[in-house]
């Protein structure tokens, strides 16, 4: 991956940046009130100002006007209209997730900026153009059917980002991971030549890295900033736009990878950690009668910390969740000889979950369990 550097040019850059706007966007938040309130559903226990978002915003756009001047880089932003798509739709998202943030949107109004965010990343041609489903073959996405699976996209990774930020640097750093993951994946691709080196979804995913990295310094625990529903959204939305010029547009038939069933299994890999919560939220929320946007204490997360885990142990541990799961990804671009191991890993890592998320596991973790099964045989 020769051109990696530029990459990482890109990253160090979006991270500075949006590390030094940080403490600016905390004095206008907390001039104007845009700050997170304590609450019983919530972990902080004090006045926490917003402005993460904007923060990441700034250096997103800083980083992007360094990438234009880089000639190797410009020729990937000027060849589509793609990225022009990706800032309009960064913008929209970001100003739903601000009014949301001032007074709670309400759940259509939030669905509906989501799906104008992802419309406008639709008419830029940043979408995926092609599958491969188990026991369908290789996809081609038709126009009709199109606009909504990249409407269903946004949605649902932008709202596994929202939903997994509940503890200081969670979300932040997982995104970092995964994204920094991406940009690493798509470039080997390109090496392999199985992307064309003017794909746009290195690049995307190079500046989410930065401006994650760079707002962490401000998020970790004791938080002094927060990103709120404007950064997680944002973020989440990046994230769908490089999964699907990456994982949408791999030919079917590579041969090089054991994930050959792009994107349905790379995005889900990658953020497999606010994917596996979203879901389980969704399950959880609707079998009880409430709606998806019900907020509860009930995450990953949540279960760690009443697990006995702290603030900072809990976002460690889903972070090198994360991390291993990034790691089922990239090993066998690298080598194939791993291929072979990854159904195994996979079965290990969901016995695990099942094991350490049972509720007569987590009982006896806890000392809840005043009988075993061994002392009611002795009586």
């Amino acid at each position: 991956m020769g051109n990696i550097a530029v990459y990482v040019v890109v990253v160090l850059v979006g991270a500075l940046v949006t590390l030094v706007a940080n403490r600016p966007a905390r004095t206008i938040s907390l001039r104007v009130g845009y700050v997170a309130q304590p609450d019983i559903r919530k972990v902080h226990q004090k006045v926490t100002p917003y402005g993460g978002g904007a923060a990441m915003l700034v250096g997103f756009c800083v980083a992007l006007v360094v990438a234009v001047s880089i000639p190797s880089l410009r020729s990937v932003i000027t060849s589509s209209h793609e990225m022009l798509g990706v800032l309009l739709a960064t913008g929209v998202i970001f100003v739903v997730g601000v009014v949301d943030d001032f007074r709670e949107m309400s759940a259509p109004g939030k669905v509906a900026g989501q799906v104008l965010a992802a419309t406008i990343l639709y008419f830029s041609g940043c979408t995926m153009y092609q599958l491969k489903l188990p026991f369908a073959g290789f996809v081609v996405l038709g126009p009709s059917i199109l606009p909504v699976i990249t409407a269903v996209w946004v949605f649902a990774l932008s709202n596994a980002v929202n939903l997994i930020d509940g503890l200081d640097g969670l979300a932040g750093g997982i995104v970092a991971i995964a994204s920094g993951t991406l940009c690493v994946y798509g470039l080997r691709l390109e090496d392999l030549g199985l992307l064309p080196v003017t794909n746009v979804g290195p690049l995307i995913a190079a500046l989410t890295c930065g401006i994650s990295l760079g707002f962490l310094r401000d998020n970790f625990h004791p938080a002094k900033l927060f990103m709120g529903d404007a950064g997680a959204l944002m973020l989440g939305l990046l994230m769908s736009a490089s999964t699907m010029v990456i994982g949408g547009r791999t030919p079917p038939a590579s041969g090089v990878t054991f994930f050959f069933f792009a994107p349905l299994l790379i995005p889900v890999f990658i953020l497999g950690v606010p994917l596996i919560d979203a879901v389980w939220a969704f399950v959880r929320r609707t079998a009880s009668g409430q709606g998806f946007h019900t907020p509860d204490k009930n995450h990953i997360h949540h279960r760690l910390m009443r697990l006995g885990h702290g603030h900072r142990r809990t976002v460690i541990i889903l972070w090198l969740w994360t991390a291993l799961l990034c790691g089922f990804v990239l090993f066998p671009l690298f080598d194939t000889r791993v291929n072979v191991f990854i159904p195994f890993g996979v079965a290990v890592l969901l016995i695990g979950l099942f094991t350490w998320f049972n509720p007569l596991v987590n009982r006896l973790l806890r000392g809840d369990v005043s009988e075993t099964a061994e002392d009611k045989v002795t009586k």
